[in-house]
């Protein structure tokens, strides 16, 4: 999964989950604030990545999410049930997974096999 989708997926996630908003999230494997800001609620998600000038964009019903990359051209999947997300990103052909604890989260890349650390 390319790094900024996995930011994006995670802002999403911790949006969602904390029902908090930020006008960025925290990527601590990249040691940076990624400036990422929009619309995230139960039904829509309109966010715009201005680190890379692209939006990630889709609609949910009752807690899944289909998702579209505009910087990578390529949909994401996401699922969220209480403080856990999972979903499938189609551009690198991973699931991932996580969970949301306060303002962080920690995704699971199944496709490189690690943990990845966020916070808003």
């Amino acid at each position: 999964m390319q790094p900024d989708t996995r930011a994006c997926v995670a802002y999403v996630a911790l949006s969602i989950i904390s029902r908090k908003r930020a006008s960025a999230v925290y990527d601590y494997s990249q040691s940076l604030h990624i400036s990422v800001g929009g619309d995230v609620s139960d039904t829509n998600v309109n966010v715009y990545d201005y680190s890379r000038s692209a939006h990630f964009t889709g609609t949910g019903s009752n807690g899944k999410y289909n998702l579209y990359d505009y910087g990578h051209s390529h949909h994401v999947t996401l699922e969220i049930t209480g403080k856990e997300f999972r979903g499938y990103d189609y551009g690198s052909n991973c699931h991932f997974s996580g969970t949301v604890n306060s303002n962080s989260t920690s995704v699971f890349d199944h496709g490189s096999s690690n943990h990845f650390n966020y916070s808003l």
